[in-house]
């Protein structure tokens, strides 16, 4: 927190970097600190167009870390936070509390009081070396959040994970099901849906569940008519064992199909069983170098 930094010269990398996508770790590149806010800036001003987030402070703390950087600043965008200005964010924060040597920011960032700072009130100050870096593009889009956040809740993982430039992740707490899937030979690990988070859409996916080939479904069991209520279903494949309390981190691969009706328990199973063949194909073409690839 900043309320804990031991003052040395720092070379930041400030943003939000929801996802660290492409254009996020253009901007990290070269730093040693990066400096990043909790909650998101636009859950306190203005909470009711907050938007569903890609990562968790804990996973992107893991995300940045296997970034190489040393060391990660949260400040807490509070009421106090938000009333500074871009001028006492600078001479407190960036200099007076984190001796910024040099700082890098992608060109579209704002901060201060009403957004009102921007890359060319830091460029002009003399303390630290500043390093605007443009937005990145894949496939002719630029990459942001708000794209990639989209992708996902449509369910295009695959092209969600290119502008991540790492499968989107997902992670929860594994809860106690009603044992259906058990019984249908699929015995499956249940996640309820974090709110504050985006999933992909309702359907079946690839998926390797910490390191194990895993069918994910996501939706409400529409055969069994069961709950109205998004429930994500994991089978590990080549695994079974109690997962119960443990959280459990899904990294997403491909979609395979949409959420179905069947007319009964048979169909499902037959479905399932031909879903599985595909993810043990799609695990097998994508994870060679992958953690946990010898289980597939």
């Amino acid at each position: 927190m900043l309320a804990d930094v031991a003052p040395r010269p720092r070379r930041l990398a400030l943003g939000e970097f929801d996802g660290v996508h492409l254009g996020h770790r253009a901007v990290i590149a070269g730093s040693d600190t990066v400096v990043t806010f909790e909650p998101h800036p636009r859950w306190v001003l203005r909470p009711n167009d907050a938007p569903k987030l890609l990562t968790t402070l804990e996973v992107k703390t893991e995300l940045i870390a296997s970034l190489g950087v040393q060391e990660l600043v949260v400040i807490p965008f509070d009421d106090r936070f938000r009333a500074q200005t871009p001028q006492q964010f600078i001479d407190e924060v960036l200099v007076g509390r984190l001796c910024a040597t040099s700082v890098s920011i992608g060109e579209n960032f704002r901060f201060g009081a009403q957004a009102a700072g921007g890359p060319d009130l830091l460029v002009a100050d003399p303390r630290f070396d500043t390093r605007v870096v443009r937005l990145v593009e894949v496939d002719g889009e630029v990459v942001s959040s708000t794209h990639i956040r989209a992708l996902v809740a449509a369910g295009d993982v695959a092209a969600a994970a290119r502008f991540l430039g790492a499968p989107f992740q997902l992670r929860g707490t594994v809860v106690r099901g009603d044992g259906r899937g058990r019984r249908l030979g699929f015995p499956t690990a249940n996640i309820v849906p974090d709110e504050r988070l985006v999933h992909p859409a309702f359907g079946v996916y690839a998926a390797r569940a910490d390191g194990a080939c895993a069918a994910v479904s996501i939706g409400v069991r529409p055969t069994f008519g069961t709950s109205l209520a998004p429930l994500i279903e994991a089978y590990l494949l080549d695994r079974d064992e109690d997962l119960y309390g443990r959280k459990l981190s899904l990294s997403f691969i491909e979609r395979l199909r949409g959420e179905r009706r069947f007319d009964s328990p048979d169909g499902l199973v037959e479905q399932m069983r031909l879903d599985v063949a595909r993810v043990r194909e799609l695990c097998g073409r994508h994870g060679a170098a992958g953690q946990g690839a010898g289980l597939c």
